[in-house]
């Protein structure tokens, strides 16, 4: 099992429509698909956002990508909706918890 850390850095002012489509658009619709989602956070700047999402292996987690991001409502609606609200710089770090995580 590891967990996928996404940083964005999102553009100056819309750190509130951010999450309100976070959390009423992307993170279900990618639940629906079948993802785990760990986390969402806002950073006090205003213009970080992070979250976490889990996955069982690597296969997993290819199946999971190919189901949200290929689909019509994904290339059509909500991926163009992302690339308005956010800077095309994302940080993306694979960490795998430790014994002792409360994650794991």
């Amino acid at each position: 099992m590891f967990y996928e850390l996404r940083r964005y850095s999102i553009n100056a002012g819309q750190m509130d429509e951010w999450v309100k489509f976070m959390e009423e658009t992307i993170i279900p619709f990618q639940v629906s698909k079948g993802m785990v989602i760990a986390g969402s956070f806002r950073g006090e700047d205003d213009t970080t956002y992070v979250w976490m999402r889990r996955f069982a292996s690597e296969a997993e987690r290819e199946r999971l990508y190919e189901a949200v991001y290929q689909t019509e409502e994904w290339k059509n609606d909500i991926g163009p909706r992302v690339a308005r609200m956010m800077s095309p710089d994302v940080e993306i770090t694979r960490v795998v918890p430790t014994p002792r995580s409360v994650v794991s």
